[in-house]
């Protein structure tokens, strides 16, 4: 099984911390972001990590080198700019073949069990029920309205009748569905593919309650050091 990292953009909003160090080698707890997902991905026997650099990512490909260190084989998807998350997946799909995979933003922490997202069973093709199964939590305070509302397991537009949540950054996913996805281009966000097939009932998801941060300020880095430093 393979896993791609999310790890290119910017992190405008984590200034000045993210001036000279690209946000998932950001430290909390006395690791960089990204190394949660690298020990979590070496431990659930992922051996073929992809992770797409842009901003700063020759400062990432010295800090996590071949993999080696985890026991894994990275493989970096150079990005010449930020090609935002969809373009940075379109990009990628020569690195990432043709089964589905685990899908993370490199700028999120969460104990949850890899494993859990590995075991998600999706089935694709023409009589296929998804081509992806996201991860969703409950809104955090800075989300409040959250991303989308589920029908069962299958995902929705955010209705105000109904229970929203937020994507967590984690998913599994099949490459058809960038493959699919009518309106590919250079850059673009992953949003409107998860749209796309929303409108198609063919995007699955579950609701994860347990540890989970979307670290994208400094005050929130700093608290979620706090706490695994505690921990």
């Amino acid at each position: 099984m393979k896993a791609m990292i999310l790890a290119a953009g910017r992190g405008e909003r984590m200034r000045p911390l993210t001036d000279d160090l690209p946000k998932p080698l950001l430290a909390v707890g006395g690791k960089s972001l990204i190394v949660y997902h690298l020990e979590q991905l070496s431990s659930l026997g992922v051996t073929d990590v992809v992770i797409n650099v842009a901003y700063l990512g020759d400062k990432i490909q010295q800090a996590l080198g071949d993999g080696a260190t985890w026991g894994l084989s990275i493989h970096y998807s150079v990005e010449p700019y930020p090609l935002e998350t969809g373009g940075a997946l379109y990009k990628a799909l020569p690195l990432l073949a043709d089964e589905p995979f685990i899908l993370v933003n490199g700028d999120v922490w969460s104990d949850i069990d890899f494993s859990d997202i590995a075991k998600t069973i999706l089935s694709t093709g023409t009589q296929g029920l998804s081509v992806g199964h996201l991860f969703l939590v409950e809104n955090p305070a800075h989300n409040p309205q959250g991303d989308f509302s589920l029908d069962n397991n299958v995902v929705t537009l955010k209705d105000d009748n109904t229970s929203s949540y937020t994507f967590s950054g984690m998913a599994f996913i099949h490459p058809d569905i960038i493959r699919g996805y009518p309106d590919k281009r250079e850059a673009f966000p992953l949003k409107e593919v998860f749209l796309y097939f929303i409108e198609q009932r063919k995007l699955t998801a579950s609701v994860y309650n347990g540890g989970w941060c979307d670290v994208g300020t400094p005050e929130r880095l700093q608290e979620l050091d706090v706490l695994l430093k505690r921990a």
